[in-house]
């Protein structure tokens, strides 16, 4: 199951982290965020204990949504060490993600 990341655990689990974060932004009132929900629990699962996966309400946590300047949802940081490493803005397919994983893990 994909984890829920907020403005209060974010620099703990995301930022802290020695894994890989994959941190999809979203909201419960986007449409493209429902199409790729699905395939982050998916993510979730196949990569239980490799890499943080999880979600970021931009509705509830200003906070994180404001500091990395997210504008348009969904739209998917994967961050490593601290840093941004890959971005995904907009709607896309599990391969697309997975290859992108698979390059940064």
């Amino acid at each position: 199951m994909a984890l829920e990341f907020t403005d209060t655990n974010f620099q703990e689990v995301v930022l802290d982290s020695d894994k890989l974060s994959v941190v999809d932004f979203w909201a419960e009132w986007c449409g493209p965020c429902k199409m790729i929900g699905p395939i982050i629990e998916e993510l979730a699962q196949d990569y239980d204990g490799k890499v943080n996966i999880g979600k970021v309400n931009v509705d509830h946590n200003d906070q994180v949504s404001m500091k990395y300047g997210i504008r348009s949802i969904p739209t998917i940081l994967f961050i490593k060490n601290g840093e941004i490493v890959d971005k995904q803005v907009g709607a896309t397919t599990k391969q697309s993600l997975a290859s992108k994983i698979e390059a940064h893990i």
